[in-house]
């Protein structure tokens, strides 16, 4: 059987078993290969819009011998999907702004339908991925923080709502209550957002490591611009500083919030 990264180990631990599986953006196919080698779903589709990843996809699939359960489609996004004929989509390895702008070009073509997982690795603007599944009708059912070679990962579980359990829901998952009254409420909801209520609440290991690590970039583009006599630069380094403040108040809530894994 094909071994996979802890990355994308850790995706596919997060399809649900029997699930028709589409994975977009798949490169060498090797997430479907593992799906269906290890028995976890009868079918899957490697969805990708290069033609040097299609054809390597195509090659990984045949040398696996699973020709006749996985297709390999070339094409744009969730544009290689018929409706209805995937349960499970994952996306994986971009940012946050293309995946969403990928889901929502399919939900309107209605790529989407039936489609009851999403299960979603963005590299960058993990927020902007949370707000659209919480727009459309997705529950995030957990989220997990990864490191591989020397970088952190997201991946993120999603049911529609009409499969997630009752008492996980949107309203319950970013109701901000359990952080410390003293921080600001639109503050609270913003960072459950880009921080992960998942995250938050269980108090990921990682999450500290994370957070210091953009505190420290922040640091170093503020110093930058403290070296220019721009209004401009002014601007920027005072808004970087109030990211970096609010970013700190939310780490140090951290420790004083016990950690859950309930909503």
């Amino acid at each position: 059987m094909i071994k996979l990264s802890k990355r994308l180990q850790t995706i596919a631990d997060c399809v649900t078993a029997g699930a028709r599986t589409a994975d977009i953006g798949s490169d060498h196919a090797l997430l479907p290969v593992y799906l269906l080698q290890s028995g976890k779903c009868p079918s899957a589709i490697a969805g990708e819009l290069n033609y040097g990843p299609y054809q390597a996809a195509r090659k990984q699939i045949a040398e696996a011998g699973l020709t006749k359960v996985i297709e390999a489609r070339q094409g744009n996004g969730l544009g290689v999907l018929a409706p209805g004929e995937a349960d499970t989509v994952t996306i994986a390895g971009m940012g946050g702004a293309l995946m969403a702008d990928i889901l929502e070009t399919g939900r309107l073509a209605g790529k989407l339908e039936g489609v009851k997982e999403l299960v979603l690795q963005p590299n960058v603007g993990e927020e902007i991925v949370r707000k659209w599944l919480s727009k459309h009708g997705y529950v995030l059912q957990g989220e997990t923080l990864l490191e591989e070679d020397g970088k952190q990962y997201e991946v993120l579980h999603a049911l529609r709502a009409a499969d997630s359990p009752a008492d996980v829901t949107n309203e319950r998952l970013y109701d901000p209550s359990f952080l410390p009254a003293a921080m600001e409420p639109g503050l609270k909801q913003e960072w459950l957002y880009r921080m992960g209520p998942y995250l938050l609440r269980q108090r990921a290991e990682l999450l500290p490591n994370k957070w210091r690590h953009e505190i420290g970039k922040l640091e170093r583009i503020c110093k930058q611009m403290g070296q220019s006599e721009l209004p401009e630069s002014r601007e920027k380094e005072a808004l970087l500083r109030g990211e970096i403040n609010a970013i700190e108040e939310v780490l140090s809530c951290l420790q004083m919030v016990k950690p859950s894994s309930n909503c």
